[in-house]
């Protein structure tokens, strides 16, 4: 019997999965080895009739290019139950099955991290590795190094916003737009920093103060005020998924929000408009302060996961599926790919990449980096002190308003 891979996709889909799933097809076909496709994500590891199917040079050529994900995914989290009654060892020695190739983000990345411990300890002779993706961006790659995906979703999401940005600037009102990234700003601060917004608000800016949705809507208002005292009467303001989820929860609730969460957790961001409600609440401030000003939602996540891969993620995720190769040929397990920028493969071992609770924690924006400061520092626009006196013409406390002041800078 041939030696055979098996692969599956965990999580929520991104640009370039079928890249990376077909391209590790590919690859391993051409060295001899048979290929099995799961379906299901982690569940079909701990199922006793999983649903799987060969992948042969035809169907990985037919799909390696486009969006969405051939393999169905799941975000199903196996419990310690299941690995210890559940796993489904008869699916590997059945199909002589050598190595287990894992696609996901970080929580997809945290139960691979726990099935190496588990192959190890019970000493099977499978190694997995671990391929990183999500338009998040979050996963702790050296150099900041972008997970796949991310530049696709970035560049579907800037061609969303320069359109609403046009929209804005053609009717004189604002656009308020929010965007994916559950626990990190980079999808947001990327669309910002591409359509010249001039405010994107990302939740690693509270970095030296706590989090509200006063400061998160003073921040806004002082975009707005800024660009009144510019004769600028219209603009964008984006702002992240992440930063309703950091809130603290009662504050959601008071907000008239009420939250479910998922398996992992988290509160399903997914089925509320973060537009509309942070547009909803920006509508009663300025009632309540008496500015005249005109907004509007536009929500940007579910419309980029599952796009074409632009050629960046076509290329960087045949990188990345042949990396995977290299690795296993190397002997690696436990690890996840890291492609340099010269395209050689190099290990990250998850256990090194944990934390004190055995995840992978996730990558955030470096605030105080040359990207974020210097998008905010010279395109952005704020209420500073020097602006104070002309913004009395529109509200009577502009220290209230001030950029820096607002987040302790």
């Amino acid at each position: 019997m041939k030696d055979s891979i098996i692969i599956l996709c965990g999580g929520g889909p991104a640009p370039g999965m079928n890249t990376v799933v077909m391209s590790v097809a590919k690859t391993f076909l051409s060295n001899g080895y048979r290929v099995i496709g799961l379906h299901g994500g982690y569940s079909g590891l701990f199922s006793k009739n999983p649903r799987t199917e060969d992948i042969d040079f035809f169907k990985a050529d037919a799909y390696f290019n486009r969006g969405g994900s051939y393999l169905q995914m799941s975000r199903f989290k196996p419990t310690q139950e299941d690995f210890d009654k559940n796993f489904n060892l008869s699916l590997f020695q059945d199909n002589n099955i050598k190595l287990l190739v894992t696609v996901g983000g970080d929580d997809t990345a945290s139960t691979a991290n726990r099935i190496a411990k588990f192959l190890e300890d019970k000493k099977y002779p499978i190694h997995n590795i671990h391929i990183p993706k999500t338009i998040d961006n979050d996963l702790p790659l050296p150099n900041n190094t972008p997970t796949f995906g991310f530049n696709s979703a970035k560049d579907e999401g800037a061609h969303l916003a320069r359109t609403v940005y046009e929209d804005a600037r053609t009717s004189g009102n604002w656009l308020i737009i929010s965007a994916m990234g559950r626990s990190a700003g980079h999808l947001a601060l990327g669309i910002g920093e591409a359509t010249h917004c001039p405010m994107t608000i990302i939740p690693e800016m509270f970095n030296k103060t706590a989090i509200t949705l006063d400061k998160i809507v003073n921040l806004a208002l002082s975009c707005i005020l800024k660009r009144n005292i510019l004769g600028i009467p219209y603009g964008t303001v984006v702002v992240a998924e992440g930063v309703f989820h950091d809130l603290d929860p009662e504050e959601i609730k008071n907000a008239g929000v009420s939250m479910t969460y998922d398996e992992h957790g988290h509160p399903e961001l997914g089925k509320i408009s973060k537009a509309v409600l942070f547009n909803d609440i920006l509508e009663k401030k300025f009632k309540a302060i008496g500015l005249k000003v005109k907004t509007r939602p536009v929500e940007i996540g579910y419309d980029v996961r599952c796009q074409d891969p632009i050629a960046y993620d076509l290329t960087y995720c045949t990188e990345l599926a042949m990396g995977a190769y290299e690795l296993f040929r190397k002997g690696e397990t436990g690890c996840m790919v890291y492609v340099d920028a010269f395209g050689e493969a190099k290990p990250l071992y998850l256990k090194d990449l944990q934390g004190a609770d055995g995840k992978i924690p996730p990558r955030r924006v470096a605030i105080e980096g040359g990207i974020a400061q210097n998008y905010f520092n010279h395109i952005c626009h704020f209420i500073t002190p020097a602006d104070y006196e002309a913004a009395k013409k529109y509200v009577p406390n502009p220290e209230a308003y001030d950029f820096k002041k607002i987040l302790n800078w």
